[in-house]
């Protein structure tokens, strides 16, 4: 029997994007998964449309807080919730492409790597191709990731069989880079990416990109909290990973014609 994936997708107020999400997962080529949505104490209808789905599909399991608790503890509660050989990450506002498990865990087993992602493209709020797209790095190290996060989290996969279940610790953001990075480190080898696109990100208009010093003040705080470094030694990596960040991980940003 082919692997079983378990996909994770948090939600809050996710209503005008989680059904489109959750479609690319039922389009997938590789049908034997299980996805575990995780409404986050959401007021809109979110809830609703994704029990929606739960009624029509066994495979699609929903859990529900009481109270928001943010998109680190939620998605480790799914992560928890796991059964599959593989775990996966999908957030409510992103796309997969439909051979996108498929073609992972194909090159995973050829590869005999256990943490993969892949390129993927970016898409407005509204759908539409930004005709740009950001190109998967064909190895990465927990060194060259400790500089910046080189893994779209839409993209991300891990040998869940041989890693045992990977978390992240409850950061407000940058959460799933401090993943990646315990995931390769447990590894003990480079994770492994594939020059496809494999996945569509939606570009939000909130998006911490957007705003410099919230782009400085958590990425600080993963040094920091997240891995527990001093203070010189947290800001010393900070001042790497900005020089990293706007010189070096820019030229992932391609153009594309469509």
């Amino acid at each position: 029997m082919k692997s079983l994936v378990s996909i994770i997708t948090p939600m809050y107020n996710s209503e005008a994007f989680v059904s489109e999400a959750i479609t690319t997962v039922l389009n997938q080529t590789h049908k034997n998964w299980e996805l575990i949505l995780i409404d986050d104490y959401s007021n809109d209808k979110t809830l609703e449309m994704a029990q929606s789905f739960t009624e029509e599909n066994s495979n699609i399991k929903l859990l529900k807080n009481n109270t928001n608790l943010g998109t680190a503890i939620s998605r480790n509660k799914g992560v928890e919730a796991a059964q599959g050989d593989y775990i996966a990450f999908l957030d409510a506002d992103d796309l997969w492409k439909p051979e996108k498990l498929e073609k992972q865990l194909a090159f995973m087993q050829a590869e005999n790597c256990y943490v993969c992602y892949s390129s993927y493209n970016q898409i407005n709020e509204a759908g539409k191709p930004l005709n740009i797209q950001i190109e998967a790095l064909p190895v990465l190290s927990y060194k060259k990731l400790l500089k910046s996060n080189y893994i779209g989290n839409l993209t991300g996969i891990y040998n869940a069989k041989v890693l045992g279940k990977v978390t992240s610790p409850n950061l407000r953001k940058r959460q799933d880079w401090l993943l990646w990075l315990a995931a390769i480190k447990k590894s003990g080898k480079e994770a492994k990416g594939i020059k496809e696109s494999l996945a569509f990100y939606r570009v939000r208009q909130d998006s911490m990109s957007s705003n410099k010093l919230n782009l400085i003040k958590y990425n600080y705080w993963v040094y920091k909290k997240g891995l527990s470094f001093s203070t010189v030694k947290a800001v010393y990596y900070l001042i790497i990973f900005l020089i990293e960040h706007f010189f070096v991980k820019s030229k992932q940003s391609v153009s594309i014609n469509n």
